[in-house]
This record gives C-alpha cells, sequence and structure tokens, in this order.
C-alpha cells in the first residue's frame, strides 16, 4: 500500500508483530483492547503504538480502544495478507535447509515456493519445496512471478547471484550472506547478520547489564 511506503522503517518493521498479536486476540475471542494493554504485549511502549496507528489515520476510540477485529482487517490489508507470497530461496546449504523445514509456518500468506543449489540436492524435493539447479533460476523467478528472494549462498558468489535475481525482476532480498550486496534503486536489501547481532547482544550483557539489573 501506499501508506506503507510513506511511514518511517521503525513503524515498518512493527507492523507484522501488532498483526500477529491481534491474531492471536482474535483466536481468544478478545473483541477489543487498549494501547497501554497492546504495550504490555508487545513490549512497545503505549505512545509509540498510538504514534504507529496514528500513520493510519484514526484506528481507534477515545475511551473504548481499539476494535480487534477491525484493527486485524486493516492490518491483513496492509500487509497485504490475503494474498500469498512467493518466495524464493538461493542457497540449500544448512541454513537453507533450516529455512526450507520452517518455511514461513506462523505465516498463512508466504511460502518458500522454489529453491535453487548447485549441490547435490537439486532435483529434489524438501520440505516440499522443489529444488531447482542454478542454471533454472531465471527462468523461474519469471515463470511463478517471485519478486522477494532470501540469499543464503557463500560470500564470494553473493553479488553475482544478486545481480541475477534483480535482471529476472526480483525487488526484495533477505540477504543473510556477510556480503553488502549491491542493487539499483527500486530494489529491497534487507541484511541478517546473525553473527552482527550476537556481538551487539553480547556489547549489550556485558556494558549494561548493572543498569537492567539495577546493581
Amino acid at each position: 500500500m501506499n501508506e506503507q511506503a510513506q511511514i518511517p522503517r521503525a513503524t515498518a518493521k512493527r507492523l507484522p508483530i501488532y498483526y500477529r498479536y491481534l491474531t492471536f486476540l482474535e483466536d481468544a475471542g478478545t473483541n477489543r483492547i487498549s494501547s497501554a494493554e497492546l504495550a504490555e504485549a508487545t513490549k512497545f511502549d503505549a505512545a509509540t503504538i498510538r504514534r504507529d496507528f496514528s500513520y493510519f489515520g484514526a484506528l481507534g476510540k477515545r475511551g473504548y480502544g481499539y476494535d480487534v477485529k477491525a484493527l486485524l482487517s486493516f492490518f491483513a490489508k496492509v500487509l497485504d495478507q490475503n494474498s500469498l507470497i512467493n518466495v524464493a530461496l538461493i542457497g540449500v546449504g544448512n541454513l537453507g535447509h533450516a529455512l526450507l523445514n520452517f518455511n514461513f509456518h506462523q505465516s498463512s500468506n508466504m511460502r518458500i515456493a522454489a529453491a535453487f543449489d548447485i549441490n547435490e540436492h537439486r532435483g529434489k524435493i524438501l520440505s516440499g519445496v522443489p529444488i531447482y539447479d542454478m542454471s533454472e533460476l531465471e527462468e523461474q523467478i519469471k515463470a511463478q512471478r517471485i519478486n522477494i528472494a532470501i540469499l543464503t549462498v557463500p560470500q564470494e558468489a553473493a553479488q553475482d547471484i544478486t545481480d541475477r535475481l534483480v535482471k529476472a525482476g526480483v525487488k526484495g532480498i533477505m540477504n543473510f550472506t556477510p556480503l553488502r550486496v549491491s542493487v539499483p534503486k527500486g530494489v529491497r536489501v534487507q541484511n541478517v547478520d546473525l553473527t552482527n547481532e550476537l556481538q551487539t547482544l553480547v556489547y549489550f550483557i556485558q556494558n549494561y547489564a548493572s543498569i537492567t539489573t539495577g546493581k
């Protein structure tokens, strides 16, 4: 949606969390929720939640809170939850295999539809997903109308494969490689560096433990 393109990146990253929790609430039969209750569940402060929601207009009522069903329906449209999104996985090593087994089971609208590799996995079906040879990359990306890819290949191959994905029409790449790949304007890359995340976590534990524990 256009609204999503105009909101801050931090807000956009919180939207799926709101949607997931609202799904839990609806399944539990909850009809309405306040920003304070939503803050307690999501661990975002209430002011942040109200500010996030304000980008989309008046979603709640003062003194009433938010209607769970209406809010869930609204964010389903914002996140395009009613459309099936096919994703390609490039690289079926240890991490790639784990992602195949997971295959977005917590999301009803995303699935890994095709995977690509150069080793013995090619030509097989793993966790219900066909594994294609890398030579078929462009053909399958176009045929299956895939515009999002997950990259779990060796660092030295990352940029070349990224270039191929972009030429095939991919508009979004989740990059698990250490390399910060270059893409043209209009293509979005989300870098996921597990080592960096762990190092950041260790840093905060070592330097801010006394603050969080009150010692």
